[in-house]
């Protein structure tokens, strides 16, 4: 009887609920598998965050940030230069959105690092945080994110908001409130001032705005959790208010959902990574595509047509027909089915090249290529159909949204992920260092040993 009220009082009140839930989560708490994966999401995302901080977009917003000037408080990767928290979140948060080659995270509908991290290692780099705090404030950031993911319900990402960005700076928030050592009703009260800054549209894909969405979502969060630590007020049920976040932004809040086995069950281990630097709808149609490219019987000379076939979430994400940018291409389902099937490497930074995207034999495949929605598939399931000249006809299907359980088998595939992207940048030694670094990081005394490798000098 005890049990059950406790459960209502928290539906009731799941701002509340999660903000103890968060601010009370100690690292001797995260299971085996939740530390393990940690790591992998760190590590992952140093990788893709240095690859990324080579693009365009990047170099734009650090201009603006030595425009700007500030107190050197942090790093910006890839970059040897120092700014203040702020900017260091926002330039490292866009960096690590850029390639598009994140992680993701079904619970959350987005990319759970890509927001989270970049504020908590700029904040542990001012304080001088250890490995293990910061570990635990990631594991707090990434489960409330995920848990709120699962409350606001599938519809506020189908009313195009990106929870990357909207529900990515409360969870930025939350990480950087435990780091500060909060309390709930501190927490809560950040969770507030991140909801009422928390912003992020889907019809932004294929633009230099995606990656901005994860970079502000950080410096946001982190702005969030160091007015709380000064006394600045909002409201303490952000969640579940009238006119709070889920009012205005979904169909309703399932709070029993996100809070259902809190603190016994856990979100974190069923992160997903990526192989290709494209958005996560494109990689079952991607994965299908290279085993049928495998058959023994395909010839790429011979396909007439290509049927595509996805849950209908995808149409809105990544259907952009005919894309003529990396950028666009990186949210093409027919770009990106033609890469595979014309035996391109779908794993390739330079494949996602505004050039590439006009490559004769990519182009001609593409064109051949229709998606449809269907009913019957996950949202991360598609089905692949190769009709060739003769009548022979090549069916293959695949559903990437499946967590890992072979952890170390995981760990390996992103260390080798991890190296491809970082040692034309700064070595073999530096990034095997880093390698080390996370492996070892609950044992740091800081993060220095994380961050000092990732510097790059640039004329």
């Amino acid at each position: 009887m005890e049990a059950r009220q406790e459960q209502q009082s928290a539906v009731e009140a799941p701002t509340r609920a999660l903000a103890a839930f968060a601010a009370s989560l100690r690292y001797e708490d995260l299971p085996a598998p939740a530390l393990a994966v940690a790591k992998h999401c760190i590590l992952d995302w140093l990788g893709v965050t240095l690859a990324g901080s080579h693009d365009p977009l990047v170099g734009m917003l650090v201009e603006e940030v030595e425009d700007q000037g500030g107190n050197a408080q942090a790093g910006i990767i890839g970059w040897d230069r120092r700014a203040s928290m702020s900017q260091a979140a926002l330039v490292n948060g866009a960096a690590g959105h850029a390639l598009d080659f994140d992680d993701v995270l079904r619970a959350f509908m987005g990319h759970p690092t890509a927001p989270v991290l970049p504020a908590l290692l700029a904040l542990a780099e001012r304080r001088g945080a250890t490995g293990r705090d910061v570990i635990q404030a990631f594991a707090a950031g990434v489960e409330t994110e995920a848990r709120i993911g699962r409350m606001m319900t599938e519809s506020h990402y189908a009313r195009g908001f990106h929870s990357t960005a909207t529900l990515g700076t409360i969870g930025a928030a939350v990480a950087c409130g435990r780091l500060l050592g909060f309390d709930a009703d501190r927490m809560a009260t950040a969770m507030g001032i991140a909801a009422t800054q928390s912003a992020g549209l889907k019809s932004m894909f294929g633009t230099m705005c995606k990656p901005l969405h994860a970079g502000k979502a950080a410096q946001n969060g982190l702005l969030a959790a160091s007015l709380a630590a000064r006394g600045f007020t909002s409201r303490a049920d952000v969640l579940e208010c009238v006119q709070g976040i889920a009012d205005t932004q979904s169909d309703g809040l399932d709070a029993a959902a996100g809070l259902e086995g809190l603190g016994a069950t856990w979100h974190l281990p069923d992160v997903l990574f990526k192989y290709h630097p494209a958005c996560y709808g494109t990689h079952a149609p991607i994965e299908a595509s290279r085993k049928v490219a495998a058959n023994p019987s395909f010839d790429a000379s011979k396909v007439e047509k290509v049927e595509v076939r996805v849950d209908h979430r995808c149409l809105k994400m990544c259907n952009i027909p005919a894309p003529t940018t990396g950028l666009e291409g990186k949210f093409s389902l027919r770009y990106n089915v033609g890469l595979a099937l014309a035996g391109r490497a779908t794993g390739a930074l330079g494949s996602y090249e505004d050039e590439a995207t006009q490559v004769a034999p990519v182009v001609a495949m593409r064109d051949k290529v229709r998606v449809d929605g269907v009913d019957g598939l996950g949202a991360n399931e598609a089905e692949v159909i190769v009709h060739l000249a003769g009548g022979l006809v090549l069916r293959e299907r695949e559903d990437v949204g499946i967590a890992k359980r072979d952890l170390d088998g995981q760990w390996d595939r992103l260390v080798t992920k991890f190296r491809a992207l970082t040692d034309p940048l700064v070595g073999s030694t530096a990034a095997q260092a880093t390698v080390a670094a996370v492996q070892g990081l609950e044992g740091a005394p800081s993060v220095a040993a994380l961050l000092s490798p990732m510097a790059v000098i640039r004329d």
